[in-house]
């Protein structure tokens, strides 16, 4: 009898101590996967203007007449968000929503920025998701609470630039699946169509991806746990930040960009994101390219591709 007591007491010892391990290692995924250490504004415009050079004159120019400009709204929990915008140099409805990456902010996308205002002649709304940018917030929503502020930018682009416009929504990375995500939802008739340039399939499976690769560590019981306690804290699931299923009842075209080289955002992922999305669609997987990196590598045929399909689109409406 005293043996069986020992041992029940080992063995409950063992669970407590494996429970409080998991615990803890959810709470160190959670901390460490959604609220990275980001660059100031001025940091992020210097490595935006040293990697693609080509848009400082035009950037310049925007600055020095006070073209670019700053704006705020509220989000309904109180959060103050930021954006950057700049109309068009010729009164157009043609307005391009761009939505940043895991990390990064409004000025890392100045460079698609440069593509829909310089060489496209649209209007240009830059949000700052939450934490970052001058947004703040207290971690990153991988693009599924981040997909409704987007909606309220949306909202609000009539007030910058007019009535009647013709809305396409543009992200990279998590901005992708920010765009990816928002598409399901029901959208203001001004929204046209989307391009999303190297999104996850969900939340789930890229951090799925990282666990293993990172820690070599398997999805389960970790991930299970800091998914329970991201929902506890944000009031969301890894997988219920899904892309994928958002998709499914999006109807609105949409242009898919991925590198074949990407092996952080893999680009078996674009397949499944493609295959589930309803006609009208494009894709565009392009050669040897690493994340993210797409209208790096090729800008010229990146900004033909996005010229092709917006044109197309506006002209069918």
């Amino acid at each position: 009898m005293k043996n069986s007591k020992k041992l029940i007491i080992s063995l409950t010892s063992v669970l407590a101590v494996l429970v409080i391990a998991v615990v803890a290692g959810g709470l160190y995924l959670v901390s460490y996967a959604l609220t990275p250490e980001m660059m100031t504004p001025e940091e992020a415009e210097k490595i935006t203007r040293e990697r693609h050079d080509v848009i400082n004159p035009w950037l310049d120019s925007l600055q020095t007449c006070q073209a670019l400009k700053d704006t705020f709204i509220v989000a309904p929990d109180g959060l103050k968000m930021h954006a950057m915008y700049a109309a068009a140099s010729e009164p157009t409805t043609r307005t391009a929503v761009l939505v940043h990456g895991y990390t990064d902010q409004a000025v890392e996308m100045l460079h698609i920025g440069y593509l829909y205002h310089h060489d496209l002649g649209y209007n240009i709304l830059m949000p700052d998701l939450r934490h970052a940018g001058q947004t703040g917030g207290p971690a990153v929503q991988m693009g599924w609470k981040d997909r409704l502020d987007v909606e309220q930018w949306i909202s609000v682009a009539p007030e910058l630039f007019g009535e009647n416009l013709e809305i396409v929504v543009h992200g990279i990375s998590m901005g992708a699946a920010t765009t990816m995500m928002l598409s399901g939802d029901e959208l203001p008739s001004t929204v046209k169509c989307f391009v999303e340039d190297c999104g996850y399939t969900s939340a789930w499976d890229q951090f799925s991806k990282e666990l293993k690769g990172q820690f070599g560590l398997p999805a389960f019981p970790l991930l299970h746990v800091a998914s329970w306690i991201c929902d506890l804290k944000y009031g969301w699931t890894f997988k219920e930040a899904s892309a994928l299923e958002q998709l499914k009842k999006c109807k609105l075209p949409m242009l898919f960009i991925h590198g074949d080289s990407d092996d952080f955002v893999p680009t078996w992922m674009v397949h499944e994101l493609y295959a589930v999305k309803s006609e009208p669609k494009q894709l565009w997987v392009s050669e040897g390219v690493a994340h993210a990196r797409s209208y790096d590598t090729y800008p010229e045929e990146y900004t033909a591709r996005v010229k092709a399909f917006t044109e197309q689109v506006f002209a069918e409406k």
